[in-house]
């Protein structure tokens, strides 16, 4: 099994799980990234994943779906997205082939009815499907929801194994480090990710996917507890935060305007 991020735009990425033969890809959008890595590795798509209605993820179902008939396109329940034949809410599953199957997460703050998929079990070990919620050190703007929506969202992430392999859909981590370092420049483990992803983009090679182990590691958001995080909050703000999703809402005022 193999799973690829197919780049679009100038920093998307549409996801894509298969094998030798069969396809699914979350959040198409665009089209023709997607139907190039399909013709170029001889694969029939037999499915899509939607996680919210941004149009940089859905613009390609519709092209998509014309070529493929009777394509089951899976999103969320909540949001108004064309060519969705399966609407979602949490702790509902999508079966895909290979007997992987996902849990669906509702993750509002990024926008209402963003969802995320999790599946505890596959060839390549846990995997998350995140959509803009989750980011490599790093979370989406809230641009519908609330500071307490989204770490509410974030908490759960947080609850997932440390291994579960984290799928984002945009290239921001060296930017998102460089704000994690900010929060905390004695972070030792923010410093190596730096390292690391700086040599992965010099080869032109995508930073994901994260893993929520490393993400608890390097990234300030989901690290609003951490004293050294309040302890920069407190700095950067002038008043010590009244809990987690005060915390949350002073880290994300400050990264908005970083």
């Amino acid at each position: 099994m193999t799973l690829h991020p197919i780049p679009a735009y100038v920093d998307n990425y549409i996801w894509c799980i298969h094998d030798a033969t069969r396809a699914y890809v979350v959040d198409p959008g665009q089209a023709e990234p997607v139907q190039s890595y399909l013709n170029k590795n001889k694969l029939a798509l037999c499915g899509i994943l939607v996680t919210h209605h941004h149009w940089d993820h859905v613009s390609g179902i519709e092209t998509l779906t014309k070529e493929y008939p009777g394509l089951p396109v899976w999103g969320p329940q909540q949001e108004t997205i064309p060519g969705i034949t399966v609407p979602l809410s949490a702790d509902q599953r999508v079966d895909l082939d290979w007997d992987i199957s996902m849990t669906v997460l509702d993750v509002p703050g990024h926008t209402l009815g963003h969802i995320a998929y999790f599946a505890e079990q596959t060839p390549l070990g846990p995997l998350l499907f995140c959509g803009d919620t989750l980011f490599s050190s790093g979370c989406g703007r809230l641009f519908e929801g609330t500071p307490g929506q989204m770490w509410q969202s974030l908490k759960q992430f947080l609850a997932l194994p440390d291994q579960t392999l984290v799928c984002c859909t945009h290239e921001y981590t060296t930017a998102n480090l460089q704000f994690a370092q900010a929060v905390e420049p004695g972070n030792a483990d923010i410093t190596t990710r730096r390292e690391n992803v700086a040599s992965l983009r010099d080869q032109n090679l995508p930073s994901l996917p994260s893993t929520i182990g490393l993400e608890k590691r390097v990234n300030p958001f989901l690290r609003v507890n951490e004293d050294s995080v309040i302890n920069a909050l407190i700095k950067n703000s002038g008043s010590r935060p009244a809990d987690a999703t005060d915390s949350f809402a002073k880290l994300r005022a400050w990264k908005d305007s970083f």
